[in-house]
């Protein structure tokens, strides 16, 4: 029997965990400037991402990497001045929060309020946990990001599809459970293997956003030029 989707004036962190719940899917597209998020937010997208992508496609740069905090605010400024419904989730650039978890606040309390964002995304798992805690306990939200993270491309080497292997699948899920116990309130996952994405959703009671990790999850998300072509 299918649910009909509840009509969500504004959606709020609480918002994506109660459509986990009904089985309602969740949709999440970037989008860097004020005319792209109003269109994206008046199609009735959920989350808007402003997403270290904007390195990659509007910078014209290789990697996320040479994105700084000030550019990120600055095109999340942008975003939030354009929505009235999707939810804003900024990523927190390489950089600004991988040395220690004090600089990691600084950036995330930047980020909210010179831009006015909803909630931070932030890559990595156990690794990050102190800075995801002392982020979280200031009362900023925090989204996961877990599999191929494209701040640690250089680590990896390639694009190619993570947690292939056991002890790497393993790790994920034990990062997903312990986000979700730190108090993160969704997870993107990206390309994964689907079987391992769907168990990852079906293991934890937060929502799980997928990029190249099958239908298995709760929602999907694309930057918004790649769904463009």
């Amino acid at each position: 029997m299918s649910v009909a989707k509840k009509d969500y004036k504004r959606i709020t962190t609480r918002s994506l965990i109660e459509m986990k719940e009904n089985g309602e899917k969740i949709s999440m597209l970037t989008a860097y400037d004020f005319t792209m998020a109003k269109i994206v937010d008046a199609a009735g997208v959920d989350v808007i991402l402003v997403g270290d992508s904007a390195s990659n496609v509007m910078a014209g740069h290789e990697t996320t990497f040479p994105i700084t905090l000030d550019q990120m605010i600055y095109h999340a400024s942008g975003v939030v001045r354009a929505i009235h419904r999707s939810l804003v989730v900024v990523d927190l650039p390489f950089g600004s929060y991988q040395s220690d978890s004090k600089e990691a606040l600084r950036s995330a309390i930047r980020i909210m309020k010179e831009s006015g964002a909803h909630a931070v995304k932030m890559e990595g798992g156990g690794e990050i946990k102190d800075s995801i805690r002392k982020i979280l306990n200031a009362g900023i939200p925090v989204m996961g990001h877990l599999g191929l993270t494209p701040q640690s491309i250089y680590k990896f080497g390639t694009y190619t599809v993570r947690a292939k292997e056991d002890a790497e699948a393993e790790k994920l899920l034990e990062d997903a459970k312990l986000l979700e116990t730190l108090g993160c309130f969704a997870i993107v996952l990206e390309k994964i293997p689907a079987h391992l994405a769907e168990k990852v959703a079906k293991s934890i009671a937060i929502p799980v956003i997928g990029i190249g990790a099958g239908g298995g999850v709760d929602g999907q998300v694309l930057v918004i030029h790649d769904m463009l072509g």
